[in-house]
């Protein structure tokens, strides 16, 4: 069978690991913590960046710092991982869930404008498979209403998005705040793991505190107060050292890494567009302002029936794909908790939840294997 994914490792991350053990500092915060956190810094132009436990984690942080009250309103897509509304629910937050595009999954910024009302407080958009959402037009509403940003950029590492002005950004540097993950189905991988980007400089110091349990704890190592205490809310957000060892040694090989993750999509994308284009299945979009990262390949099947037959075909051939997300506004958590809002008619998210399918895609993948996954492809739609 060849899995949907199977983590690369670089042979490092042992070493780094015996060393982190050796250094005696395990609870985090150390040598590689702070390695992996100015790595973002300085390759990616983020302000500051703070290493989590998990994205989840890194998302419930910026809920805590945008000050998410009771009542207050987050728009973000539906077509997204839980731990994208989780993180504002815990606060109390409704959702309002955006459609995603015609074109691709992210959330169609066209649509945003309407669902602001005065109790909106951020705009969550979700870069879906690495590839950016228009910030430009998000970022704009955000001043035009006074809201806060928030990029989900779980699957987005290394890729970029370029706006108007022309210039390459990096995403997760855009939004006031951003969360990266490195859970073991990502690019690059900690195990689980996850990193907040802080891009406006009124969330630095209270970032740090929340992200030490409340404590100023950090400004006390540095010598900056003569004691440290509780000074905030927080909770446990800051990772084992062993786990940013880890890291550390993935992030050294990140061009490698992206480089045959790249290499392995554009098999894909230039070997099935043919029989795709014949069969009405699309490949992957990438509006002009996005970059691709290599995260993912995916298609999109006419209709359910045929996505599961198509599931079903790679299974007997000992190919692992898998569908992705469930629509969210019509989850059973939202449907019972969230009846105000509940009635969303989202026809996109709908349409993705039902007919996408993700391809295996992971550094180890051979050439031989990605040849035969394109050829079982190819013979599931031409006996149709």
């Amino acid at each position: 069978m060849i899995p949907f994914n199977k983590p690369h490792l670089t042979g490092k991350e042992t070493h780094y690991i015996y060393d982190a053990v050796n250094n005696g500092k395990l609870s985090g915060n150390g040598k590689y913590t702070k390695l992996c956190q100015e790595y973002f810094e300085i390759n990616f132009g983020i302000k500051k960046c703070l290493l989590t436990t998990s994205c989840t984690d890194a998302l419930e942080m910026a809920a805590i710092l945008i000050n998410i009250l009771p009542e207050d309103e987050v728009i973000m897509p539906s077509y997204t991982f839980v731990s994208t509304a989780n993180a504002f629910i815990l606060r109390g937050a409704n959702i309002i869930f955006a459609d995603s595009g015609s074109d691709n999954p992210n959330m169609d910024a066209a649509t945003i404008e309407a669902l602001i009302t005065p109790r909106t407080k951020a705009i969550v958009p979700v870069h879906y498979a690495g590839i950016s959402c228009d910030m430009d037009l998000i970022m704009d509403l955000a001043s035009k209403y006074n809201l806060f940003v928030i990029e989900d950029a779980a699957q987005a590492i290394d890729s970029f998005y370029v706006g108007k002005d022309g210039i390459k950004k990096p995403l997760g540097s855009i939004g006031h705040l951003a969360t990266f993950s490195f859970h073991e189905t990502k690019n690059i991988i900690s195990g689980e793991g996850g990193m907040l980007a802080i891009n406006d400089d009124q969330f630095i110091d209270r970032a740090e505190i929340i992200w030490e349990k409340g404590t100023n704890r950090s400004s006390f190592f540095r010598g900056e107060v003569d004691k440290y205490g509780w000074v905030d809310m927080g909770s446990s957000f800051l990772p084992a050292e062993t786990i940013a060892a880890f890291l550390w040694a993935q992030l050294e090989n990140l061009q490698d890494i992206q480089n045959r993750r790249k290499f392995i999509w554009e098999s894909y994308y230039e070997k099935l567009k043919i029989i795709c284009a014949k069969h009405d299945i699309k490949t992957p979009f990438i509006p002009e302002y996005a970059t691709n990262n290599g995260h993912m390949f995916y298609l999109v099947t006419n209709n359910l029936e045929e996505r599961t037959a198509f599931l079903a075909y790679l299974k007997a051939n000992n190919i692992l794909a898998v569908f992705h997300y469930l629509s969210l506004h019509k989850s059973p958590f939202y449907q019972q908790n969230y009846k105000e809002f509940a009635n969303s008619i989202l026809p996109n998210t709908d349409y993705y939840s039902e007919t996408l399918i993700r391809l295996p895609l992971y550094f180890d993948l051979s050439e031989t294997e990605v040849n035969y996954i394109i050829d079982v492809i190819k013979a599931f739609y031409s006996s149709k």
